[in-house]
């Protein structure tokens, strides 16, 4: 048997209704079947991802262990398990067509996980996974509630995220020191954003550095020559006010003054 590794974050989830509620937590909304498995370990969810017959299932680890546990135990597996790292993979090569995501995913990469998830959007139309909980619910959050923030604001302008359900540490082995949460993102019809993403991503980072200020405050160095009047009353607002659109005006109206100046 696989013993879970500290280093890699691994806590190996032993509850199979769990584990069966999040393989069908996959949707395939918009017809793809290609789906990866990152971090499969002993197989607790491959197995429930190997039964349905609506997908393609591959996986990836890093665990050489992990790996000769799952070619021995899912021989159809074979040659569908990448051995390597999800985070360094460049999908815009590796990837032929658009493919899910899904996981328990080992805690101390799971915010990486998200990003990669973003940067390669056009990709991954659909992840389902197992984060700590408080990770879990600042990608839910709706604006105005402590938990949003900037992962919030950049996931939730190309994905509608879902909150499925809460896990007890109790269900792991070794048990994790927090609860774990469970979310669906599915990608929706935005192509881009109307404005510059670079800039877009370092205004939400600047704004939400000084949450607690408002965004005339928070964001006074990014805002010289910016006609107070084209934002209005955004600029009393907080960070976790803002839906991503908030952050396309700024964005945009600190563009304009850039480029007049």
């Amino acid at each position: 048997m696989v013993k879970a590794k500290k280093y890699l974050g691994q806590h190996f989830l032993m509850n199979e209704g769990i584990c069966r509620d999040i393989a069908n937590a996959l949707q395939c909304h918009k017809g793809y079947k290609k789906v990866l498995e990152i971090g499969p370990g002993t197989g607790a969810l491959t197995k429930y991802l190997l039964a349905r017959k609506d997908i393609e299932l591959s996986c990836i680890e890093i665990d050489g262990e992990s790996i000769d546990y799952l070619e021995e135990n899912f021989p159809q597996l074979e040659g569908s398990i990448l051995d390597g790292d999800f985070l360094s993979v460049d999908w815009n090569e590796r990837a032929e067509e658009p493919f899910a995501v899904i996981g328990n995913f080992p805690y101390n990469i799971s915010t990486q996980i998200l990003f990669k998830a973003y940067e390669f959007k056009d990709l991954m139309p659909e992840v389902v996974g197992m984060f700590q909980k408080e990770v879990a619910e600042r990608v839910a959050s709706p604006p105005g509630k402590k938990a949003y923030g900037i992962l919030s604001v950049l996931l939730q302008a190309f994905y509608d995220i879902e909150y499925l359900f809460t896990v007890d540490a109790k269900e792991f082995e070794p048990p994790p020191r927090v609860q774990s949460g469970v979310i669906r993102m599915k990608r929706n019809d935005v192509a881009k954003l109307d404005c510059d993403a670079a800039l877009f991503l370092t205004v939400v980072k600047t704004a939400f550095n000084q949450r607690r200020k408002t965004l005339r405050n928070s964001l006074s160095g990014m805002l010289v020559g910016v006609d107070p009047e084209i934002l209005g009353d955004l600029l009393q607002k907080r960070p976790e006010q803002l839906k991503a659109d908030g952050f396309v005006v700024f964005t945009n109206a600190i563009a304009a003054a850039r480029e007049a100046s």
